[in-house]
């Protein structure tokens, strides 16, 4: 089943957080230690200042939980003392144009190194986190709760999916290792959803099974063979509700089955779609084309 949100966000991995950081300076100063040949030209190493994080535009912010360690890695990349990072707000928050997210001071050299790793992760986290929220929202009325897919960035899956937590969503596997999402070509390939199913079961007895369905009768023969987490791909919404009325039918015999909508989910179709008695509706949109939150770093003029 899907990995559902508590209250808060939950953790990033630290370690995990680290990597992902380094790679990110590496990118944007070659090779550790790297440099910054503007900032390293125009700013001495000891002049300290004020930096204020802000929000450009109103959303949810996510990724807040990166600033401290870009900052951390790039003062230890220039051998310099460490920013002093006050957050004013939480992974989660909603937030308004204008409001400071996080006061930063210390070493300039580092606030204006760190500035677009640390602005293109956070915004990033942030935009996803911002279109999320507006789903929740669109089904906080209902029994039903949006997932997020593995239509990931490269290298920061783990970021994107605690910003779907952030927002109010729920992520669904995290990659290909633990859970079993049997779909159209595996099913050629097995000879049957009955022989996909057993296959999977055999080999890897300590996963859930999911099971790919897109019409009624596929449904009923995946629930039949053992399934009990159906997707229900690109379904119209009168063809969702009889899927949900025939599998509910049945549940007093194989007991609770977990009924996914999947595919050309819209906004505008989500109330409805909810309504048909899915438990999840699962949209790639949330992170293959979230826009960023846009947010900045305004360094303070010294008085």
């Amino acid at each position: 089943m899907p990995h559902a949100p508590d209250p808060t966000p939950g953790v990033l991995d630290p370690t995990w957080i680290h990597d992902a950081v380094a790679r990110a300076l590496d990118e944007d100063l070659g090779a550790a230690p790297g440099r910054d040949v503007t900032t390293q030209a125009t700013v001495r190493p000891e002049t300290t200042g004020v930096a204020h994080l802000v929000a450009r535009a109103a959303g949810v912010v996510a990724g807040l939980v990166v600033v401290a360690p870009v900052l951390g890695q790039v003062a230890d990349r220039l051998a310099l003392p460490d920013v002093v990072v006050d957050l004013r707000v939480p992974d989660g928050a909603a937030v308004v144009a204008g409001e400071v997210l996080a006061v930063l001071t210390g070493p300039v050299q580092v606030l204006l190194v760190a500035e677009r790793t640390l602005l293109n992760l956070a915004s990033r986290a942030s935009g996803v986190a911002t279109h999320t929220r507006r789903w929740a929202d669109a089904l906080a009325s209902s029994g039903a709760q949006v997932l997020d897919t593995r239509k990931t960035t490269p290298g920061l899956r783990a970021l994107e999916k605690y910003a779907v937590r952030c927002g109010g969503g729920a992520n669904k596997r995290m990659g290909l290792y633990d859970v079993a999402m049997i779909k159209d070509n595996h099913v050629v390939a097995a000879g049957s959803v009955a022989a996909a199913v057993a296959a999977v079961r055999a080999r890897f007895p300590d996963v859930v099974v999911q099971v790919e369905a897109d019409t009624l009768d596929q449904a009923i023969e995946a629930v039949a063979a053992g399934a009990r987490f159906l997707l229900l791909d690109n379904m119209s919404t009168a063809l969702l509700a009889r899927v949900v009325d025939a599998v509910r039918a049945v549940e007093s015999t194989t007991g609770r089955v977990e009924l996914e909508a999947t595919g050309n989910l819209t906004l505008d179709r989500a109330a409805e779609v909810a309504a048909t008695g899915v438990d999840y509706l699962s949209v790639g949109a949330l992170t293959h084309s979230s826009p960023i939150l846009d947010l900045a770093l305004d360094l303070i003029p010294t008085q």
